[in-house]
């Protein structure tokens, strides 16, 4: 490997529920120069820099003085994630410009956290990939996302993140199983 490419490790994206990023309000950046990556802690403590979602793509519009972005709707069984595809992610927007709602959507993209001026926060995510999928695949992330969340709430304390996400969100880790019991129930029906 060359010596360029030697410190560069992609993040993985993690499976995550729009509920749960729905709650998350933490971000931070490791390292101190504008390439540093940018985490957004979870509620059930782990940081992710990149997420991995399924869900079905519900509403997109162009937006921009020469509509150069696209922002979308994708609702998984927890709840709505708010997806952004701009210039500078010019694959994800023409995947999104081909894409007609609804229909079901894998999406890999980097959380963003934006405070609003009355100290909300909000949550998007800017895509890198959208891909097309079938019910099927949307089922399979949905075990899988299940499965990471479950990992995350039996693995909470055992690390400084899990301390940051007690104080930050002092997190009812119950409501966290009970969505994942919810979305399991969902892609029964």
């Amino acid at each position: 490997m060359t010596e360029r490419f030697q410190n560069y490790v992609r993040e993985p994206a993690k499976r995550v529920f729009a509920a749960e990023m729905r709650d998350a309000r933490h971000s931070f950046r490791v390292g101190d120069d504008e390439k540093s990556p940018t985490y957004l802690l979870l509620p059930t403590g782990e940081r992710c820099n990149r997420v991995f979602i399924v869900g079905s793509l519900t509403q997109k519009e162009r937006v921009g003085e020469q509509n150069s972005m696209y922002r979308a709707r994708v609702a998984d069984p927890s709840g709505t994630f708010f997806i952004t595809a701009g210039s500078y992610q010019p694959e994800a927007m023409q995947q999104v410009a081909r894409i007609e709602p609804p229909a079901f959507v894998a999406v890999v993209g980097k959380p963003n956290a934006y405070e609003t001026p009355d100290g909300k926060v909000l949550i998007s995510i800017r895509a890198e990939t959208v891909t097309p999928v079938d019910r099927d695949i949307r089922d399979l992330w949905v075990l899988d996302a299940a499965d990471a969340t479950l990992d995350r709430i039996d693995a909470f304390g055992d690390s400084q993140d899990a301390e940051t996400a007690r104080a930050e969100y002092n997190p009812n880790l119950a409501s966290y199983k009970k969505m994942v019991y919810d979305a399991l129930t969902a892609i029964r029906q």
